[in-house]
């Protein structure tokens, strides 16, 4: 029908979020400490664009407004571009469990859709995950958009695209038997080409450590441009990351687009390791959204934050400056979640 994807650089009318809440299993015994984090990415975003959150009800809003306002959310003018939605959620992984928004231009006209991947909380790992499931099929509805059901298992943070034709996931994750037991590679790389609206298939392999998603590509490697990958590295030998980290890189570098031809590929380290109460997390300069005329970037309190932003605002700022500013945002408190910044966010293109 000539939907597809568009790169997440394409121009946005607003982004998604799911917003936590204490009962929720997300961020036990610390979801005190989230709210700097949440209020910096909701005010860096609707500075530039619309911002869509979704909650329970309407004493969940109240709930939110007090919390942005307490911990330095967006300005009264901001506040304009901040809309909320009573749809029920058990989480707050938007990437994961929120619309996946697809375009087409037809007649003349540009239409917005949403399909409704299965969710299954990364394998059945976290139930109850029903109001999750449900999420793309309620905001279709409040929106009047179409709406199509693949009828498989999948999450937005396994699945990266370049805005030509080429999504890129992981092995570990998309061929993993607790999404879509005896689905093939053949059969998953025609329902992306199919419902996601490519026609190119890229693979890397296996995830970071403490990463419970299986292997999301949001954690390893993204597009930058559709002829830019960029890979997270970690020097050090002793690291578990190591050397995972060095054979999707050595993939990388094998991997042709569309158009057959060999991507630009360039590196970021990680930011070593971090930890809370012990537990080693998926912490990764990699999970970042692009918004309108900017990046938003995790960033951990590590030597490394610097060089990250800096390796990121040469690829995206543009000549002379005129391109995205990359902001890093302090994501310590919100990674014991085992998500960042792309986690949280799911982006709704302008049509």
């Amino acid at each position: 029908m000539g939907y597809s994807f568009p790169a997440e650089w394409s121009q946005q009318r607003g982004v998604w979020l799911s917003w936590p809440r204490p009962e929720g299993i997300s961020f036990p015994g610390r979801y005190h400490t989230i709210g700097p984090a949440l209020a910096a990415i909701v005010r860096e975003i609707a500075l530039r664009e619309e911002v869509h959150i979704n909650v329970p009800n309407e004493n969940w809003e109240h709930i939110v407004l007090r919390d942005l306002a307490l911990f330095g959310g967006p300005d009264e003018r901001s506040m304009r571009r901040v809309f909320f939605h009573h749809v029920k959620t058990n989480e707050c992984w938007c990437r994961d469990h929120g619309p996946a928004f697809v375009t087409r231009t037809h007649r003349g006209k540009k239409h917005l859709a949403v399909v409704d991947w299965g969710f299954n909380a990364w394998g059945g790992k976290y139930p109850p995950y029903g109001d999750d499931d449900d999420v793309p099929t309620r905001v279709a509805e409040e929106l009047g958009l179409p709406l199509f059901k693949p009828g498989i298992v999948m999450e937005g943070g396994a699945v990266e695209f370049n805005g030509k034709g080429t999504v890129l996931t992981t092995e570990q994750c998309l061929l993993n038997t607790n999404r879509n037991p005896g689905l093939s590679r053949a059969r998953s790389e025609r329902y992306l080409k199919e419902y996601y609206g490519q026609s190119h298939v890229c693979w890397l392999g296996d995830g970071i450590e403490g990463d419970d998603t299986d292997g999301h590509i949001d954690d390893l490697a993204r597009f930058l441009d559709p002829r830019t990958i960029v890979v997270g590295v970690e020097d050090d030998p002793r690291d578990a990351n190591s050397k995972v980290l060095k054979e999707n890189l050595r993939r990388a570098r094998l991997l042709k687009d569309q158009d057959g031809r060999a991507f630009d590929v360039v590196t970021v380290p990680m930011p070593g390791v971090v930890e809370i109460d012990s537990q080693r997390l998926p912490a990764t300069y990699l999970n970042f959204l692009f918004i309108n005329g900017a990046v938003l970037v995790p960033t951990f309190g590590h030597t490394n934050d610097r060089i990250a932003l800096e390796i990121l605002q040469k690829h995206v700022g543009g000549r002379g400056g005129v391109g995205r500013r990359v902001i890093g945002i302090d994501c310590r408190d919100l990674i014991w979640g085992l998500g960042a910044i792309h986690c949280l966010t799911q982006q709704m293109p302008r049509v």
